[in-house]
């Protein structure tokens, strides 16, 4: 069919009707505001490139070099020529129109979206690389559906495809045609902070409709409010300049300068604010994980607009120190946790992108996504205009890369050439580098070596989550990798690990995994690299092509997953353990082989069995498990007489299952604690239990970053502690003040 309503969509329908078609169907389901609408189904845009014989035509055309921008602007014009110069099937036009006729008796003006099909996976955000139409009416709205269609081959559609390993011809696209909300005001929501999954609520607000506050292009207010208390503890009002709205003479979006008197004012109420909190609370309670929610208000009614999966949570961050620097140059809102130092490139035109080079901050009124491989290649980001949930602040935190957001001048104030350090954390732009750096021999700054760490015994190892990180994970002068995620490879393919063997082969499965895994491991050679096997929930798989057939799970975390799945699946695990024989016999032999969510000794005779049936020596190489459930902890001299060399504590998992605690629950998130008597009496049993077999003990949870926690692993002995990239520095410190004490007191014992 060409065209399906929200009301009977579902989530499991996101091949038919894309990402953003299944979100809305599923909130409208819940009997969440959502406004009325339809679907123009991924299917009718693949019938129309086929039975028009585009097809082939389409992709050629834009299988581009990615770093080639001339290559990339031609591609997107062929695309776009090719698919608004053919002809629409006269069926698809009618079927379209009459739905647009029964929606509000055909009076309404719409918003027409696209909704990709790989769009909002969970460790890829494709938002905004897709066209979105407002206020369109039934003379437009087969050509900006057209519109949508082609904008799946923009320039910067096409890089993030190739960026992310995407298939064009795998990737198809729906439309949503949505009864228009003309709002008065409207944002964006975080439910969780989208940087520490904290818990508490973000909140971004504007006047007028929500483009302004998404494209950047307007500095909203930003609220932050504590779900366990439902206080609103924090407002930043902004100077809101400009605002998008409906030209009441063409019916069309156009931005309009914000009258005088509102341009700092307040946006929202903390009434309003605590009413958007709770309906935030039920897309979260509804979909299981934190949300990040687009809204609108008019006449005091409140509507969701679209609900995504957050991205770039990483629960090992924290906020960094960085140390004396010179006078505050700028303040904005730190948008991407971090603190880099560099010389200033002040961006005002896109020709001006080359001048970025490694290193250097990018300072620029707003980004845009044409501007991704500039940013890829800067230290630091720092823009005039934008929010939490601009353009700028959401690259940044998937690229790892600091961001100050909403620093109103910066382009005035800031200079070419000139050294800045940005504090992420704290929204800071100060003059200079950090004093560590500033202290740092200039020739040796200049070469490719990680930074003097000290030197301790107990060793301070480093998280990294996707390969990209890398070679900033490695200047951290970490020990090592105490845990590289596998996942993120196999979820970034949009595939299951099932349907990507079909579709690709066993061979290039294991390549993909060798591939990522050699990144990381070339980076630190001959420094250890321990990487964890596939350990990803269901309702992560689902929402891959092929997730159809995974389970439901009441709670995916409790269920399917780590190595209780790859003993299940022996055949795709041996891919896996395929892809480590690989990288031995190609020198790589710093690669350490870890299994997740090990309950008993029979879950590592088994996996140890199948290491042995690739080819794998497991005298020879070093292989571990995870510590993460009580059961492990109390066996653990099981574990070892199976012959691991390591054991490591996953402290968040660890803690859930010991107290009962679902981290994410608000009802019970307080009681959420690592430090627990009964946590650490789990972690002291399974140290002194491994050191009496000769096996070494690690922690990687982000409870390793705390002070607290350091101490007591220190002085429990363990053997490493693994700290995520911007905390590794600290820890070392910490690790040290800790060892030096204790060599004190023994010393005058």
């Amino acid at each position: 069919m060409a065209v399906r309503w929200l009301e009977d969509v579902r989530a499991d329908d996101i091949d038919s009707v894309g990402g953003k078609g299944a979100s809305l169907g599923e909130l409208t389901d819940a009997g969440l505001p959502v406004p009325p609408g339809f679907v123009v189904t991924a299917g009718t845009y693949r019938s129309f490139i086929e039975d028009a014989n585009i097809d082939d035509e389409l992709f050629d055309a834009v299988e581009v070099d990615p770093e080639d921008s001339g290559a990339l602007a031609d591609a997107e014009a062929a695309a776009k020529d090719i698919i608004l110069n053919t002809e629409l099937p006269e069926h698809i036009r009618e079927n379209i129109l009459s739905s647009y006729d029964d929606l509000d008796d055909g009076q309404a003006s719409v918003a027409v979206r696209s909704s990709a099909t790989a769009e909002d996976l969970p460790d890829a955000s494709f938002a905004g690389q897709q066209e979105t139409f407002l206020n369109v009416t039934r003379e437009d709205l087969v050509d900006r559906v057209k519109r949508c269609w082609a904008s799946l081959f923009t320039q910067r559609a096409i890089y993030y495809r190739e960026e992310q390993g995407f298939e064009h011809r795998d990737v198809d696209i729906a439309v949503v045609v949505q009864k228009m909300v003309d709002a008065e005001k409207s944002g964006v929501m975080f439910t969780s902070h989208p940087s520490t999954g904290a818990h508490e609520a973000i909140i971004e607000a504007a006047w007028g409709l929500g483009e302004a506050v998404v494209s950047g292009s307007v500095s909203p207010d930003n609220y932050h409010v504590d779900r366990d208390t439902g206080t609103v503890e924090e407002v930043s009002v902004a100077d809101k300049k400009v605002m998008c709205v409906r030209d009441p003479e063409t019916g069309e979006t156009v931005e309009r300068e914000v009258p005088e008197e509102k341009r700092e004012q307040r946006v929202l109420s903390d009434e309003e604010i605590l009413d958007l909190v709770a309906i935030g609370e039920r897309v979260e309670d509804h979909y299981g994980e934190p949300q990040d929610v687009e809204w609108a208000m008019t006449d005091g009614d409140i509507y969701m607009l679209q609900s995504r999966p957050i991205t770039t949570i990483d629960e090992d961050t924290e906020m960094t120190e960085n140390g004396d620097t010179g006078d505050e140059l700028v303040h904005g809102l730190g948008a991407s946790p971090g603190i880099a130092s560099g010389p200033a490139r002040v961006v005002t035109k896109l020709d001006q992108l080359d001048k970025v080079g490694e290193g250097d901050i990018i300072v620029t009124k707003m980004t845009t996504p044409d501007m991704v491989p500039a940013m890829k290649r800067g230290a630091g980001i720092i823009t005039d205009e934008g929010g939490m949930t601009s353009h700028a602040a959401i690259v940044s935190r998937e690229l790892g890369c600091p961001a100050v957001v909403g620093a109103t001048n910066a382009t005035d104030v800031l200079q070419d050439d000139q050294i800045i350090t940005l504090d992420g954390d704290r929204g800071t732009v100060t003059e200079g580098r950090t004093q560590e750096e500033s202290e740092r021999n200039p020739i040796e700054e200049a070469r490719p070596t990680t930074p003097v760490k000290p030197m301790t015994a107990t060793e301070v190892k480093v998280n990294v989550s996707i390969p990209e990180a890398a070679e900033r994970a490695a200047a951290t002068g970490a020990d090592g990798v105490g845990l590289l995620r596998t996942e993120h490879m196999i979820l970034s393919t949009n595939k299951t690990p099932e349907r990507y063997i079909a579709d690709h082969g066993e061979d290039a499965y294991v390549d993909e995994l060798v591939s990522g895994v050699r990144e990381v491991a070339e980076e630190f050679y001959p420094r250890p690299v321990r990487v964890r096997t596939l350990d990803a929930p269901t309702d992560e798989f689902r929402q891959l092509e092929g997730g159809s057939d995974e389970p439901h799970e009441h709670n995916p975390m409790l269920g399917y997953r780590g190595i209780r799945r790859s003993l299940d699946r022996p055949e795709v695990f041996k891919h896996e353990l395929e892809a480590f024989k690989e990288l031995y016999e190609m020198g790589y032999d710093n690669v350490e082989i870890m299994f997740p969510l090990v309950n008993d000794a029979d879950d590592v005779r088994q996996a140890r069995e199948l290491m042995t049936e690739v080819g794998l020596d497991t005298e020879k190489r070093t292989w571990g498990a995870m510590i993460e459930t009580p059961a492990a902890a109390l066996s653990v001299g099981e574990l070892a007489a199976e012959g691991i060399d390591f054991a490591s504590f996953g402290t968040n998992d660890l803690t859930q299952y010991t107290l009962a605690v679902d981290r994410n629950n608000g009802n019970v998130a307080d009681r959420f604690d690592e430090l627990h008597p009964a946590v650490l009496d789990l972690i002291e049993t399974a140290i002194e239990t491994c050191r009496e077999h000769d096996v070494a003990t690690s922690i990687c949870g982000q409870a390793g970053s705390k002070p607290e926690m350091v101490n007591f692993l220190v002085e429990t002995g363990i053997s490493s502690i693994s700290a995520n990239i911007d905390a590794v520095r600290d820890v070392q410190h910490e690790v040290k003040r800790v060892e030096q004490r204790l060599i004190l007191d023994s010393v005058r014992d």
